[in-house]
C-alpha cells in the first residue's frame, strides 16, 4: 500500500470518494463492462477485451493493491478510477525514459462512470479530484493517455487542464501538475 491522503472526501453532488475494497470488486467489474458495452454501442472498440472477460489492468489485483478508487452515491458505485504510483509496463512503453518509480507521477487509468450518472459532471469531477482531492507522498504530476483518434476524449482532457505532450503508437499522452496542499 502507498501513502496517500484524501483531502476531498465528497465531490460533485454528494459522491463519496473512497479506496475500493475487495468487496467492491464485483460492482467495479460490472461498471467496467457496462462502460465497455456503451463504448461499443458508440462505435468504439476501446475496452472491448472486457466484453470477452479479459482485463489487461487486473482490476481485482489493483483493488487488492489499493490502486482503485470508487465514487459512491450511497451504496452504489457510480464511478471509478485507477491511480498507479508505479508506472505499469504500458506506461513505461508510452512514456519511455520519463516513466520510472521515482518520477513523481501518478498514472491514471480506467476512469469510468455508470451510465445512469452520465451527464452529471461526475467524470469531470473525478478527473479534477485525481489531481487535487487526493495526495500521494512524493507525487506532483498526474499522467494519462487515450486513443489519439478519440477526439471527444482528447478534447475532454485538454478542457480539464491536462497538457497534451505528444503521441506514441496511436495514443495521446497528457499530464497535469498536482494541486499541492497548502
Amino acid at each position: 500500500m502507498h501513502s496517500f491522503r484524501i483531502s476531498s472526501e465528497y465531490i460533485n453532488d454528494g459522491f463519496q470518494a473512497v479506496q475500493a475494497k475487495p468487496e467492491d470488486t464485483e460492482d467495479v467489474m460490472s461498471l467496467l463492462v457496462e462502460t465497455a458495452e456503451w463504448l461499443q454501442s458508440q462505435g468504439s472498440s476501446q475496452w472491448n477485451a472486457l466484453l470477452k472477460g479479459e482485463d489487461s489492468h487486473d482490476t481485482a489485483g489493483a483493488i487488492r493493491r489499493g490502486d482503485v478508487f470508487v465514487f459512491k452515491k450511497g451504496a452504489d458505485v457510480a464511478g471509478m478510477v485507477i491511480l498507479l504510483v508505479q508506472p505499469s509496463p504500458w506506461d513505461i512503453h508510452l512514456w519511455g525514459s520519463k516513466a520510472h518509480a521515482e518520477d513523481g507521477a501518478i498514472y491514471l487509468h480506467r476512469l469510468a462512470i455508470r451510465r445512469k450518472y452520465a451527464q452529471s459532471g461526475l467524470g469531470r469531477s473525478i478527473l479534477q479530484w485525481s489531481s487535487s482531492g487526493i495526495h500521494f507522498e512524493g507525487k506532483h504530476t498526474v499522467r494519462l493517455d487515450c486513443g489519439a483518434s478519440n477526439a471527444t476524449l482528447n478534447s475532454f482532457y485538454a478542457r480539464n487542464g491536462y497538457t497534451f505532450l505528444g503521441e506514441t503508437d496511436g495514443y495521446s499522452t497528457y499530464e497535469k501538475p498536482v494541486e499541492l496542499l497548502s
